[in-house]
């Protein structure tokens, strides 16, 4: 079998990789261009074969002829030397699991679904196509191996009660088009999410599928949501995470639940944590010990500090019992944990102040461990036989590439991006420190163009990661880059609010935006100036989702910024309640509007005080934004028009919060550079904004 399938690698190679060989000759390097950045490949999701031999990985790239970003499925040998492409449809493929006797990798694809339904697809390792193997109504959003590779529990959402059965329906798709949408009938605490649009009583259930006879059977049902399966060692029962409790839309009280795995059974509740266990926003699967004994997952903080709040590691007895939390004196966020294969420790991430790196800690507790640290950004990680680790890994300079951990360092496996970034003369880095109004230490980033001459002053943008409770890392930032390639100095910071810096200096912000976080923000800009690096009469600022947001708040009680571009952002937060997606959070954080009003006029300032703003500002979000909707964006365009400010308004058809069109992606950064240069670079305008978008 593994003569077969190198022998169809080697024959793959032959045609697609000319452009991973190492590149020893000098090149001719140009600074970063639009049509670099739509070449960029985004890495993500490694996973290492059973037998250790190779690494399967997902590419996203841009499709400009069909105007969509799409994954698709690679794997390179362990040793670096072969690398072969194993998906190339149309609708692209995510999500590859190799079956544990190492004879299958399946993945989830919506190929052939006009609605977008992912289906479960099996890839022999002989050879031959692909073959789906559910053909279910409802998408598969999760699923996982059972050990002895004969079954697979999935996560299967339901099916769309009011949608068309197409099959074998030559005039499914004229009927589809002329049929009436039904009422939308509200009746949820929570009933709006960014991307499923209005939440109705559709849910997502544990299902069981036989791979030898292809029987798909549910396991959970009811008025629940169930996400993140993950098997026992011993085949007999699946861990799950589900949200149960009375009311549960008012809450984000999930805990770990485990099933027999057959159908019938009874799921058992394992954890009663008030607060979140696993919350299936963080990406996090129970991990079961090699035993069987014991789940590793993550515990969330107290539930009235809501986003702000650190997890922490926790091991609970899979038969029940109290956890124990081995990272409780840490501060910091934990994520994605793994167990040893001999059982005695657990691999886990570990988010730091501006880095992300890969730890592990005794099992029955004890010092924590640095695996693989350093001034990087590790975004994911998998576990092999024989002690092998691959791990997804980026820095300032490279985006992320799939390593393996070898003598305590990186060994490079994936090289989607060294052609290109052989090409590139890219802006140099530096981490910063400096201090706040109050004396408060707040660290970031400056970025200085890649010709950047000491002693001159530039005109300089500064830019605000959302969340809040996020932070900028050692990762490659295309608009960093863009920027400082047309002549700016970027300047980034990490306020109070972000993460990174522990819960205290996360929750400083609690139910007080545009204060503490704006005063950080602007003595990043008063540390490059004090430099001589930003030229203070050429100041720009910006920043999407919270930083856009808090974009609002500082130009609303500062006016240095000669220029301001804020997407998908919010200024009149009682606008929010009821028409985003984040209710429980306003009412735990803000209280509600009519008990709390004075809270609600205070942070909507740049709103009620919108005559404040005299920064010209560029609005911009998509239509389709339920995380925070686009009518946030119009209330202050139409503030500032009212007041006879320089804005414009950008809308993106049929976006969500992330935009993702490669045209509308590429339309975004032309407006940002062409904006700032209006006020910034005046000479430069758009001769600049054309050259950028041409590859010499």
């Amino acid at each position: 079998m593994k003569r077969l399938l190198e022998t169809i690698i080697i024959c793959a190679l032959l045609t697609i990789l000319p452009g991973l060989t190492s590149v020893a000759q000098t090149v001719e390097q140009h600074v970063l261009t639009l049509d670099d950045i739509a070449a960029l490949r985004e890495v993500g999701d490694p996973q290492i074969s059973p037998d250790g031999d190779w690494v399967a990985y997902t590419v996203r790239t841009w499709d400009l002829k069909e105007d969509k970003r799409v994954t698709h499925i690679w794997m390179t040998s362990w040793d670096g030397a072969r690398t072969v492409r194993l998906t190339s449809s149309e609708d692209g493929e995510e999500n590859p699991r190799w079956s544990p006797d190492n004879q299958y990798l399946a993945f989830t694809s919506g190929r052939g679904s006009e609605d977008g339904i992912d289906q479960i697809w099996l890839m022999n390792r002989t050879g031959g196509e692909a073959e789906k193997i559910t053909d279910l109504k409802g998408s598969v959003t999760d699923y996982a191996w059972s050990p002895d590779s004969k079954r697979l529990a999935m996560i299967v959402e339901d099916p769309d009660p009011d949608a068309l059965d197409t099959k074998d329906d030559k005039d499914a798709k004229d009927k589809k088009e002329k049929k009436t949408p039904k009422p939308i009938v509200i009746d949820r605490f929570q009933f709006k999410e960014d991307k499923k649009g209005y939440l109705g009583k559709r849910r997502q259930h544990l299902y069981l599928l036989d791979l030898a006879t292809r029987k798909v059977e549910a396991l959970t049902s009811g008025d629940y949501d169930e996400d993140l399966p993950a098997w026992s060692p011993d085949g007999s029962a699946i861990a799950f995470v589900s949200k149960r409790g009375k009311d549960f839309d008012r809450t984000e009280n999930y805990d770990l639940y485990v099933i027999e795995a057959r159908v019938g059974a009874t799921p058992r509740q394992l954890t009663t944590y008030e607060g979140a266990d696993d919350h299936p926003d963080w990406g996090s699967h129970p991990a079961w010990s090699p035993d069987g004994k014991y789940i590793a997952y993550l515990q969330g903080g107290p539930r009235e500090l809501i986003e702000y709040a650190v997890r922490q590691l926790a091991v609970i007895p899979a038969g029940g019992g109290s956890p124990r939390l081995l990272t409780a004196g840490l501060d910091r966020n934990v994520g994605k944990p793994r167990w040893s294969a001999d059982g005695a420790s657990i691999y886990f991430l570990l988010e730091d102040d501006r880095v992300t790196s890969l730890a592990k800690v005794p099992a029955r507790g004890g010092a924590i461990e640095r695996v693989l640290a350093g001034r990087r950004e590790i975004g994911s990680f998998d576990l092999g036989p024989n002690g092998k680790v691959a791990v997804l890994s980026g820095t300032t300079q490279e985006p992320s590439e799939v390593f393996a951990l070898e003598n305590g360092g990186p060994r490079p496996l994936s090289r989607q991006n060294q052609e290109l970034l052989s090409h590139l003369k890219l802006a140099t880095v530096e981490e910063i420190s400096f201090k706040s109004k109050d004396g408060t230490t707040v660290n970031g980033f400056l970025v200085k163009p890649p010709d950047y001459r000491e002693g001159q002053k530039y005109p300089t943008i500064l830019r605000i990661h959302g969340g809040p409770v996020s932070q900028f890392t050692n990762e490659f930032m295309e608009d960093w880059q863009f920027f400082a390639a047309n002549g700016y100095v970027v300047v980034a910071a990490n306020p109070r609010g972000s993460s990174g810096r522990g819960q205290a200096y996360s929750k400083a912000i609690y139910a007080d935006w545009g204060n503490k976080d704006a005063q950080d923000v602007l003595a990043a800009v008063d540390y490059a100036v004090a430099r001589g690096i930003a030229d203070p009469n050429r100041l720009g600022i910006g920043g999407w989702s919270y930083g856009g947001m808090l974009t609002n708040y500082t130009i609303a009680q500062d006016k240095r910024f000669k220029v301001a571009v804020s997407g998908a952002s919010i200024s009149n937060i009682m606008a929010g309640y009821g028409t985003d997606m984040y209710v429980r959070d306003y009412e735990t954080e803000l209280g509600t509007p009519w008990t709390h009003p004075e809270v609600w006029q205070r942070i909507s300032f740049p709103f009620l005080h919108a005559d404040r703003i005299v920064t010209p500002t560029l609005f911009l979000c998509g239509d389709k934004d339920f995380n925070v909707p686009l009518l946030n964006s119009e209330q202050m365009y139409q503030a500032l028009r009212s007041l006879g400010r320089d804005t414009e308004l950008i809308i993106y058809p049929g976006q969500f919060h992330e935009i993702n069109k490669p045209s509308y992606l590429r339309d975004r950064l032309e407006r940002y550079i062409a904006w700032y240069n209006k006020y910034l670079m005046p000479n430069a305008g758009a001769s600049k904004v054309a050259n950028v978008g041409t590859k010499p």
